[in-house]
């Protein structure tokens, strides 16, 4: 029952400037989204290359193994 009430009270100015809080460029709205997706799709394509060249490895060790020259 407080915090309910705690949120229908009127701030004091000390109050107010306490939970201001600023966002940087990059840190909310559209410009946070992008870099999101940007991560994201580094990710991915990081991803890609690794398990790519994990596969390759495999299938050498494979043949090299399986079929000794």
């Amino acid at each position: 029952m407080r915090s309910v009430l705690r949120r229908f009270r009127r701030l004091s100015p000390e109050e107010k400037e306490r939970r201001r809080f600023y966002l940087l460029p990059g840190m909310g709205g559209r410009a946070f989204y992008r870099k999101q997706r940007r991560i994201r799709m580094i990710a991915l394509g990081v991803g890609l290359v690794v398990s790519a060249l994990v596969v390759l490895l495999l299938y050498l060790l494979n043949n090299y193994y399986a079929f000794p020259r």
